[in-house]
């Protein structure tokens, strides 16, 4: 898979930099490179950018505002010598946030994110379940992979895909999903949603404390919008 990227940056020396550093990745081909956004503003679109390495601190249009108007589609690696915009910069969803002087290493282990997100994005979104056998199948990978229902912890939704956490694994599956889809599809009362983006498998929950689940370290809030129905189960079985 490859990914059409541009790059947007005022100073030179920087603009030929990630410039470099594009052209020796592989999987991206360099579909522009400009010294302002506004210059961009029109070719993003038009060339169907997917990836775009954009300065945060530029005159006229900053890289902030700049990646409010652009296509959903269209994904952002902040590149920046400002320490200050990198809660802001993931506040508008970007895929990284780059601190200058950039290494090559750093580069590609952003680049490598983005792609990763864009191999899930184009996965079909499907999910087949079969609650007799106590198990679903969901698509992960490029696989369609088994999860019983009895090892699920917890399931966390992050916009376009959902993270599965299974009880004993490091690490949770992730699978392009949403979590309306994902919510349907499970039995209740036994997974409950708890915040709008957490489902929970109430038999899992064995602490609240201040009005979150916690799992481990992990600590799950539970939202106004679901309170009641979790509190109701809870209550159920409280002496």
């Amino acid at each position: 898979m490859t990914l059409r990227c541009a790059i947007i940056d005022d100073e030179p020396l920087a603009l030929n930099l990630m410039e470099s550093y594009v052209k020796k990745t592989p999987f991206l081909i360099l579909c522009g490179k400009y010294n302002s956004a506004a210059a961009a503003l029109n070719e993003i679109e038009e060339k169907n950018i997917e990836l775009l390495f954009l300065d945060i601190q530029m005159p006229d249009l900053n890289g902030l505002e700049f990646s409010k108007m652009l296509q959903r589609e269209t994904r952002v690696i902040f590149t920046t010598a400002f320490d200050q915009y990198a809660i802001e910069g993931f506040k508008v969803n970007a895929i990284d946030y780059l601190l200058k002087p950039i290494n090559y290493d750093e580069f590609l282990t952003a680049a490598n994110k983005a792609l990763q997100w864009f191999m899930l994005k184009k996965q079909p979104q499907a999910t087949e379940t079969t609650f007799d056998n106590d198990f679903i199948y969901v698509k992960s990978d490029y696989k369609l992979k088994q999860i019983k229902l009895s090892d699920i912890l917890y399931i966390e939704g992050l916009k376009d895909y959902l993270k599965i956490y299974i009880e004993n694994e490091s690490k949770p599956i992730l699978s392009l999903i949403s979590m309306k889809s994902m919510e349907d599809r499970l039995p209740s009362p036994r997974f409950l949603r708890v915040h709008r983006s957490y489902i929970v498998q109430t038999s899992k929950i064995t602490i609240i404390e201040k009005g979150q689940i916690i799992f481990g370290k992990t600590r799950i809030p539970i939202s106004d919008s679901y309170k009641d129905e979790i509190f109701n189960y809870i209550n159920r079985y409280t002496l």
